[in-house]
């Protein structure tokens, strides 16, 4: 008789092996990190005795949950911004706060705390994609549970990176010194396709394929990626991200909402993994994955909980269950993903997609010794029919509860025994995490009475005060400029005709400011629309000063990028009255006594208000402003505009008039 370390008895044993064994009464033989044998406790008792033999009191002996998709360190930020589009969500709320406070520290914490609760819920190994990604590692490690950690790279700055090449070389250097490491398997993680260059998405391929590591990314998460990615280069997300290179790694494509057929045998030949994560989906309203096609298909699919800000926990137990009644709901057909196929996509195939599938997922001898004790006997689980045997598959995923899970045990060490936590100090914990909750709102609080603090927030905003001089006046038409314009005195350094879209947003407290969100139509000779330009101004209420002929000094205007739609800063802002203006303007840069000034010459289409001249220019001194004042209204003359009644007010002002 062999003698093995652990010897678990008593037990209804799932292998959730290819043949989807099971045994009752089963028995499971452990030695060190490994299986050594799984079957009926009769034939293992006859085989093996235990330095430690285990009754299990008839509860279910399977193999750990794997959590295919999550990003763990958010635990510090469960429930901080719910019911939002993902846009809004991520920009406006996410990064925003994890700029401010993600640091190592915060990391290490966030990960402790979901480990915590991983365990609880029976999950084993996890796959991670978050900043700082070593910290995340670290943890995990310290709680001793099995994890993919992937090093985030995107092209804007990171709590850990300020450029993309930072977090690249993190990634290559948490790579090389973690690959070997019994429990962690490092990877990268390209975020998403819409957050990274081709550039990036081509350079992280090549980095996983040299290290032979896992790389893990968001793919056709919503809609509104899907047609983006469409409308700038002309192909389908899974076909875009072949192009850069990216699927000859061993991708973890989280997601995949939005696919057809197609691009699932394109992700089956690359042998990629996908990650379907039901209520994170649900929650965010991104749709429904086809999950069933792509098993059908032959695609490795796991399960996962997405982060525990989106969904807004960790609890495997809930996912399955909603991942079997969506594909049912979805198809309208109550056989579509039975419970055995369910709990299969949360233990072998998961691990399967995360190219783990030689280490774990189900209890094969030889693979590594990750099991749970689920406890079958509560009111909510009884009683227990034996008719069949899916009947045990059943129990677990369509009434089994993470509340149910008593022990567990991951590289032949127990992680909790009889619901006690063994590697964690969970009380100590739940006490920091209230302590950062804390500061998250003050922080939220402040920014929330400020819009230019929630401009600010968005990052990549410049907060740049610009003063203006600028005289407008209403004309009949623009031909006679464009003939003044011609004059030796004045000229011309650039030319430029656009439809202008501006959305002025006006909050209750008028000491905000308006913020404008514009949208630029350049056209060419023939009025084609060549590019569009977004971009975001806060515009100050205040008047500095009025010069002769009613040339204004303005001032206030702070700028950033506009990457968002306008839907989202709608949104995101949260404005009480909104004005849309549309004008088509021919913009010509000057120079008029070695001083350079704008003229425009608009069309007010909506409102229809007829034509405007406008001369601009820009100052940063009280002196100078006084100068551009003085040749502004020599400008005016030659343009033949000298006795002409000016206009005092910006464009939205006049609308705001009349009415």
């Amino acid at each position: 008789m062999k003698t093995v370390d652990i010897l678990l008895t008593h037990a209804l044993v799932l292998t959730m092996d290819g043949q989807m064994n099971q045994y009752n009464p089963g028995a499971v033989a452990v030695t060190g990190d490994s299986i050594v044998a799984a079957g009926p406790e009769a034939e293992i008792k006859k085989e093996y005795s235990g330095k430690e033999t285990i009754d299990c009191g008839g509860k279910v002996l399977m193999p750990g949950l794997v959590n295919a998709h999550t990003h763990v360190p958010m635990t510090l930020l469960r429930g901080l911004a719910d019911d939002l589009r993902l846009d809004v969500w991520l920009m406006g709320y996410m990064m925003p706060v994890e700029r401010e406070f993600v640091t190592p520290e915060f990391v290490r914490l966030g990960t402790l705390l979901a480990c915590a609760e991983q365990i609880r819920s029976g999950v084993t190994t996890f796959n991670d994609m978050y900043y700082f990604e070593e910290d995340v590692a670290k943890a995990a490690a310290q709680a001793g549970m099995r994890a993919v950690c992937g090093q985030t790279v995107m092209k804007f700055p990171a709590p850990d990176a300020e450029a993309y090449e930072d977090s690249f070389d993190m990634a290559r250097d948490f790579i090389k010194r973690w690959k070997d490491h019994p429990l962690i398997v490092p990877a990268v993680a390209p975020h998403a396709p819409y957050t990274c260059t081709e550039e990036i998405l081509r350079e992280t391929a090549e980095l996983a394929r040299e290290f032979d590591v896992p790389l893990h990314t968001h793919l056709a998460e919503t809609a509104f990626e899907v047609e983006n990615i469409r409308r700038e280069h002309e192909m389908p997300v899974i076909p875009y991200v072949k192009k850069q290179g990216l699927l000859e790694a061993k991708v973890i494509a989280a997601h995949c909402v939005h696919i057809d057929t197609g691009e699932m045998r394109t992700l089956l030949h690359a042998g990629a993994g996908v990650s379907h994560n039901p209520s994170s989906n649900l929650k965010l309203a991104s749709g429904f994955a086809p999950v069933m096609k792509m098993l059908e298909a032959g695609l490795k699919v796991g399960i996962g909980t997405d982060g525990p800000a989106s969904n807004n926990d960790l609890d495997m137990f809930e996912e399955v269950r909603l991942a079997a009644f969506i594909a049912k709901a979805v198809s309208n057909d109550p056989t579509s993903l039975p419970a055995p196929t369910a709990l299969t996509m949360a233990t072998r195939l998961g691990a399967q997609a995360l190219h783990l599938g030689h280490l774990t997922g189900s209890l094969t001898p030889g693979l590594r010794a990750d099991l749970i004790l689920v406890d079958i006997s509560p009111l909510h689980n009884s009683p227990s029919f034996k008719r069949s045997q899916d009947n045990a598959y059943a129990q677990i995923v369509y009434a089994g509860k993470s509340t149910d899970v008593s022990d567990v045990m991951v590289n032949g060490k127990w992680l909790m025994r009889e619901r006690r936590l063994l590697t964690v100090n969970e009380d100590e914990l739940l006490a920091q995490a209230a302590d950062i909750a804390k500061k998250v709102d003050s922080f939220l609080i402040a920014r929330e009475q400020s819009v230019l603090s929630k401009l600010i927030a968005l990052g990549g905003s410049m907060e740049q005060e610009a003063f203006e001089v600028q005289v407008k006046v209403k004309i009949t038409d623009g031909r006679s400029i464009v003939q003044a314009l011609k004059r030796p005195e004045i000229e011309i350094v650039r030319y430029r005709h656009y439809d202008q879209h501006d959305t002025y947003f006006a909050f209750d407290d008028p000491l905000q400011g308006r913020l404008r969100y514009r949208e630029d139509d350049f056209l060419d000779e023939k009025g084609a629309v060549t590019t569009t330009r977004p971009r975001l101004t806060l515009l100050g209420q205040k008047r500095e000063d009025s010069f002769a002929h009613d040339v204004l000094l303005s001032r206030s205007r702070f700028f950033a990028p506009a990457a968002q739609s306008l839907r989202f800063y709608r949104e995101y802002f949260k404005p009480k009255v909104e004005t849309s203006i549309t004008k088509d303007r021919e913009r010509w840069l000057i120079k008029f006594k070695d001083t350079e000034f704008f003229v425009n010459v608009d069309e007010m289409t909506e409102p229809a208000l007829g034509h405007f001249v406008e001369i601009k220019s820009r100052t940063w001194s009280r002196k100078d402003a006084e100068h551009k004042a003085a040749l502004t209204t020599e400008l005016l003359a030659l343009l033949g505009l000298a006795h002409s009644e000016t206009v005092t007010s910006d464009y939205i002002e006049v609308v705001k008039s009349i009415g």
